[in-house]
């Protein structure tokens, strides 16, 4: 009997969590086939690959690269949606109506008459394992999910020292 309660508690546990990255994929499935939006998706063996890249031998003289292989190593994987020239206001609304906010923490809200910009965390354990990035204007609109097992130091470098699109918006936050 115990052990079945055990089964039980764990399978919610594992719903719960997947639930909300059903949300997610949820949203950007439902875009996926509109020409107006751009869609990446870069998979966990890619940033094992680019991670493992700049860690390997051939770097291996340049210490900030391969801290920075380590780092990228951390990163489970992004997926980006974005659509230019298109009233991003409506789509900021959806999506974040399709969160489940008390899963996240905000980081970061800036609002003006034109746009929104929200940076949140999914944190399990004391560690971020997902960077959530959303942004609605009235000509853009962005939506950036990243995966990982993350400190807070480690998206500072992130945001610093790497190119990973909507990062420079974090790092001009701090």
């Amino acid at each position: 009997m115990k052990r079945n309660i055990l089964i039980l508690f764990l399978f919610l546990i594992v719903s719960g969590v997947q639930a909300q990255d059903d949300a997610i994929v949820k949203f950007f499935s439902k875009y996926m086939d509109d020409d107006r939006f751009s869609r990446v998706y870069i998979s966990p063996k890619m940033m094992q690959m680019a991670g493992g890249f700049l860690k390997s031998n051939e770097v291996k003289s340049d210490q900030e690269a391969a801290d920075l292989g380590e780092l990228i190593t951390k990163i489970r994987g992004i997926r980006i949606l974005t659509a230019e020239k298109i009233n991003g206001k409506p789509l900021y609304t959806e999506a974040m109506s399709t969160l489940t906010k008390n899963k996240y923490e905000e980081l970061m809200d800036i609002q003006d008459k034109s746009s929104s910009v929200k940076f949140m965390v999914r944190e399990e354990g004391g560690r971020v394992r997902e960077l959530l990035m959303i942004t609605g204007s009235t000509e853009n609109f962005t939506l950036l999910s990243m995966l990982g097992n993350f400190t807070y130091q480690d998206l500072n470098i992130l945001a610093d020292k790497t190119n990973i699109p909507g990062m420079d918006k974090y790092k001009g936050g701090k």
